[in-house]
């Protein structure tokens, strides 16, 4: 099971450790208008998951608009979501605020549907640990990092060249 700290203190993962090659699993999310969203949703496209503990920190904020910045290179078949336990209100002010419009917010605080199918819901905390999955057109997990410590960037060139190899 992969092992990763929270502010330099271990924590426990709730759910299956996600590998390269397994079928990505369903799970129910809120968008930011507290409409129910899939993975099932974006069949047939890329999708690049960028798992935040919460978008008012520094590293969830930059690695959210990050991520933005790169949505508009990736092309229409090309899908980022960005998933966090903050309330679907606190997501929909956040990205007003800060003119995130190129990708998903969604909101796993209701059931901890997709924490607990992608192993990443940190129980002592109710947060989900910092990951990254690409999920490829026919809904196989083509790219998994669990960063090791919370507080750390994810590897973010690693995982954008994970989706263009599946774009091209």
């Amino acid at each position: 099971m992969v092992q990763v700290t929270f502010i330099n203190n271990p924590v426990t993962l709730v759910g299956p450790e996600i590998k390269v090659g397994d079928k990505a699993p369903e799970f129910t999310v809120l968008s930011t208008s507290l409409e129910e969203k899939h993975l099932s949703d974006f069949a047939g496209k890329t999708v690049l998951i960028s798992v935040v503990p919460s978008l008012d920190t520094g590293v969830c904020d930059a690695q959210t608009r990050r991520f933005n910045e790169e949505a508009t290179g990736l092309g229409e078949d090309v899908v980022i979501l960005t998933i966090s336990c903050d309330l679907p209100f606190a997501q929909k002010r956040w990205c007003g605020a800060n003119g995130i419009e190129n990708i998903y917010t969604l909101s796993d605080h209701r059931d901890l549907s997709f924490g607990d199918a992608y192993g990443v819901h940190m129980q002592e905390l109710r947060l989900l640990a910092r990951s990254i999955f690409v999920v490829d057109q026919d809904g196989k997990i083509s790219y998994v990092e669990y960063v090791s410590e919370g507080t750390q960037h994810p590897d973010y060139d690693s995982a954008l060249s994970a989706v263009k190899s599946l774009t091209k």
